[in-house]
């Protein structure tokens, strides 16, 4: 079978790891020269272009059964039917020979605020933040490429994303605060292998359909995870303040995550495609992410 991986980043290593041990054919796009040399002595087939540009050539693709796509959606977006970078890529798929099924890694952001209730697939997209948006606009990309071509769409809906090299340590050492623990909104979160499992799940069962939720099925709150890294990593704990004190000192974008509180029902994906995390706790994940950073020098 052969693979494209699209943004081929961090966990898009993992999967090629996975697919390569199956004696899959695996080619990655990326964005830059350097995130091509990155995947030296992994992915063999290297494409290096940059979906949003204007001053090269258009991206042509041979023939490819499966597809994942990993980055980002264009910043441009403001259209829920349109999504220049994704679109891009589908452009680029031979419309002769489609996939058989592509995968979108997306956001649970696409749910917006749910106060704090359990959201599960068959709850109604509401995004409120730009990200969110965004997503969205890109699974409805997919979709309608998909109905059109007769490929498979599958969804992926995708909490926080931590592991090695994702860890807010640095935060931690500045003291940034963080939410009183009582007012802090609910959140959700997967380690990045157990992401690259059910991406890999995702591709290849037989009869996955539609979208899927993905987490480790324990959400808690970002001030509990900020804690439990402070605890483990041998640091302080992060100041706790007010909502009010937390718009004075905090970025925009941090401020968004704030603003939305949901847990996450992500028992279709284990139900239906027998997902079953390696690191099932946050503590577990943690412990691993941390020792494999000081094993790389990271920490």
């Amino acid at each position: 079978m052969r693979v494209l991986i699209a943004g081929c980043g961090d966990t898009g290593k993992r999967l090629a790891r996975r697919h390569a041990e199956r004696g899959d054919e695996v080619i990655a796009q990326v964005r830059s020269p350097a995130s091509g040399a990155a995947l030296a002595g992994l992915v063999a087939n290297r494409i290096v272009h940059d979906l949003d540009g204007n001053d090269t050539p258009g991206l042509q693709l041979p023939k490819i059964d499966l597809v994942y796509i990993l980055f980002p959606p264009s910043a441009s977006t403001v259209n829920v039917d349109e999504e220049p970078r994704t679109q891009a890529l589908l452009a680029a798929l031979d419309i002769n020979s489609p996939p058989a099924r592509i995968v979108y890694i997306s956001t649970t952001g696409v749910y917006g605020d749910a106060a704090g209730q359990w959201v599960d697939e068959q709850t109604p997209a509401a995004p409120e933040s730009a990200r969110g948006a965004r997503r969205w606009a890109a699974e409805n990309v997919v979709r309608r490429w998909c109905d059109a071509h007769r490929t498979e769409a599958i969804i992926l809906r995708v909490p926080g994303i931590y592991g090695p090299g994702r860890l807010p340590l640095a935060r931690l050492r500045d003291g940034t605060p963080v939410l009183h623990e009582a007012d802090a909104p609910w959140s959700n979160r997967i380690h990045i292998d157990d992401l690259a499992t059910a991406c890999l799940l995702a591709g290849t069962v037989a009869g996955a359909c539609g979208t899927y939720n993905v987490s480790d099925g324990q959400p808690s709150t970002m001030t509990d995870y900020f804690t439990r890294l402070a605890d483990l990593a041998g640091l302080p704990r992060p100041p706790q303040v007010s909502m009010a004190q937390a718009q004075r000192t905090l970025s925009e974008n941090m401020l968004s995550f704030l603003r939305e509180s949901r847990r996450l029902d992500s028992s279709r994906i284990r139900d239906e495609l027998g997902f079953i995390p390696r690191f099932a706790t946050l503590d577990d994940g943690l412990r691993h992410a941390l020792a494999e950073d000081a094993g790389a020098g990271a920490i």
